[in-house]
């Protein structure tokens, strides 16, 4: 493995040439608290980025074990990890100069769910932590510019990676609330085929999303209220004793007037095979992870 120091070598080595010496850079760099690696070098400043990922060793990171050490705390944590570095890079893509994707700094985009991504990672047996990104290197038309790529890459990456990958760096108090958040998420799910249900929605929940292409919470929406016909209470791990709507496997039918929220019922259900943000609103709508959405062509 290379050090930084060779990389901001081989940069100066390369500043000017052909946009293809780029390529030499491939590899990986040991930076303070973290690897570098390159992993794949685009071969034109309008093609799509490169691929760069970054590896932070458990012990280096220090994130307690009890904070992933189940699958879904796993996939809560990385979710949330993603999420952080993301809003760090918010500042600095793109101010790098160049042509076409020069100075692009970017991951997956996360919605609504937290969900498992490769674009970050977490070993549950030693705690490192990989993630993935896009840099579009820079170029002045199909010439390198080295100087914009070393910004990129000794300014803008480090100062990102140690705000969003160490736990001392971090809201501690946040994450604990996202552990314990996934934590209730799967004893509901657990819960389900128990109690003989099909889905589950907490009182409180706020099932409108702000517009037909937005999956945010609606502004001052009316939180949701269960029957008393279909009320059922769960006492959590964490959050305690929790009320709200069970429906029974088998056939449920939803009725109402138009614009009364059978749709909106519906879509929540739909997505409640996965697990929702803090702030979203449907934190706690849990639907059976094999459930699918069936819909049949008009006229039938």
């Amino acid at each position: 493995m290379k050090t930084s120091e060779e990389l901001k070598s081989l940069l100066e080595k390369i500043d000017h040439r052909g946009y293809p010496a780029y390529k030499e850079t491939r590899g990986s760099y040991q930076f303070p608290g973290y690897i570098l690696s390159i992993d794949h070098v685009q071969g034109d400043p309008f093609a799509s980025p490169s691929k760069v990922s970054i590896h932070v060793q458990g012990r280096q990171g220090g994130f307690p074990s009890r904070l992933y050490d189940k699958p879904w705390k796993q996939t809560a944590l990385e979710d949330a990890l993603l999420r952080e570095f993301s809003r760090q890079i918010e500042t600095f893509s793109f101010k790098a100069r160049g042509s076409g994707k020069s100075g692009l700094i970017s991951v997956s985009t996360c919605g609504q769910e937290v969900l498992s991504r490769s674009a970050c990672s977490i070993d549950r047996t030693s705690g490192k932590i990989t993630l993935r990104l896009e840099v579009g290197f820079p170029a002045n038309g199909r010439t390198i510019n080295a100087g914009e790529l070393s910004r990129i890459l000794f300014q803008f990456l480090p100062s990102c990676v140690k705000k969003s990958l160490f736990y001392r760096a971090l809201d501690t108090k946040h994450l604990e609330k996202v552990m314990e958040l996934s934590e209730d998420q799967q004893f509901i799910r657990n819960q389900l085929s128990h109690l003989g249900l099909t889905a589950f929605i907490a009182n409180g929940s706020i099932l409108p999303r702000a517009t037909g292409v937005s999956q945010k919470p609606l502004k001052n929406a009316r939180p949701f209220l269960a029957p008393p016909s279909m009320s059922v209470t769960l006492n959590l791990p964490y959050a305690g004793s929790v009320t709200g709507m069970g429906i029974k496997s088998g056939v449920t039918l939803i009725v109402g007037g138009g614009y009364h929220g059978k749709s909106t019922l519906l879509e929540a259900l739909e997505r409640g095979v996965y697990n929702h943000i803090s702030g979203d609103g449907r934190e706690l709508v849990i639907t059976d992870p094999s459930a699918v959405k069936i819909r049949a062509e008009d006229g039938r």
